[in-house]
């Protein structure tokens, strides 16, 4: 049975469809990009540690000027948990956390989780989502599900957020509700299943392509829900081009994906067409 678009928005919800419980999901990675987060690493990390213990942290640094790469030094040096990968410059969160992928596929980590280092993405929230990961090949910390909410966030930022996932639901067809959230933990053979080298998207962008891609190869999402507050420290990566790119490709993608089920569904009606042709033209014969 094909899991093609299986998904499941509620921690507690049942499924009918299973993945691949052989596959280990002890060696955990989690990925957190960063540029510019003195104020915010050492707390994040420490954070995360007490969180999940057993898990290693990979600090993706992008030569930030402030200081972050020599800190994120620090605390590798004192701790085997935690690693550092120093990038040539500031290249984009999404280029991070592919370049963190490819570090930890390497290296044969089973589960690789995105964490943004701003404190938004709550380590707490993370055994949780390691739990649901055992039923689904990717998992999502989401805001907008029953039980999830945001803090400090003012109303606009708020409902750009909500317009730009019901924007996605309804484009796209794809039922998650947080598909722009970027707290999020994978099993190692999902992300092998993609083509790295063809992502090129970009902040809300790139979360949801992943979202896409995990659907498109068969996967199974699960959403768990989170407290999301907004950062304390430093300032916000997001831009208006970021949110333009969005627009654009979830347009884009919608439209390819509406076309594909059109076309499916053409090739499923004539497959059930046919036989009563061929019944009709024996008796006519």
């Amino acid at each position: 049975m094909s899991r093609q678009g299986h998904f499941l928005t509620s921690h507690l919800g049942e499924w009918s469809v299973m993945v691949d419980h052989s596959e280990s999901l002890d060696k955990v990675l989690v990925i957190i990009p960063t540029y510019n987060e003195a104020e915010n690493i050492e707390s994040i990390v420490e954070r995360l540690r007490q969180a999940v213990p057993q898990a290693d942290a990979l600090i993706a640094d992008d030569n930030s000027p402030d200081g972050t790469g020599d800190i994120a030094d620090r605390l590798a040096a004192d701790d085997d948990h935690i690693h550092v990968l120093h990038r040539a410059g500031k290249q984009g969160l999404a280029a991070a956390y592919v370049a963190g992928f490819r570090w930890g596929l390497e290296r044969g980590y089973d589960v690789l989780v995105e964490m943004d280092a701003d404190g938004s993405h709550q380590p707490q929230f993370l055994p949780s989502m390691l739990n649901a990961l055992r039923d689904a090949d990717m998992v999502k910390g989401s805001r907008w599900m029953p039980g999830g909410e945001v803090v400090d966030y003012d109303k606009k930022r708020e409902w750009l957020s909500r317009l730009a996932n019901i924007w996605v639901q309804a484009s796209m067809n794809i039922p998650v509700r947080d598909t722009t959230g970027g707290f999020n933990a994978f099993r190692a053979s999902a992300l092998r299943k993609m083509n790295l080298d063809t992502i090129a998207s970009k902040g809300y962008t790139f979360q949801i392509d992943l979202t896409r891609r995990v659907l498109d190869d068969g996967g199974i999402v699960r959403e768990v829900p989170i407290s999301f507050p907004d950062r304390e420290k430093g300032e916000s990566k997001m831009s208006g081009s970021i949110i333009g790119e969005a627009l654009l490709r979830t347009t884009q993608w919608g439209a390819q994906r509406r076309g594909a089920q059109v076309a499916q569904f053409a090739r499923e009606a004539a497959d059930r067409v046919e036989p009563l042709v061929d019944r009709v033209k024996d008796k006519l014969d």
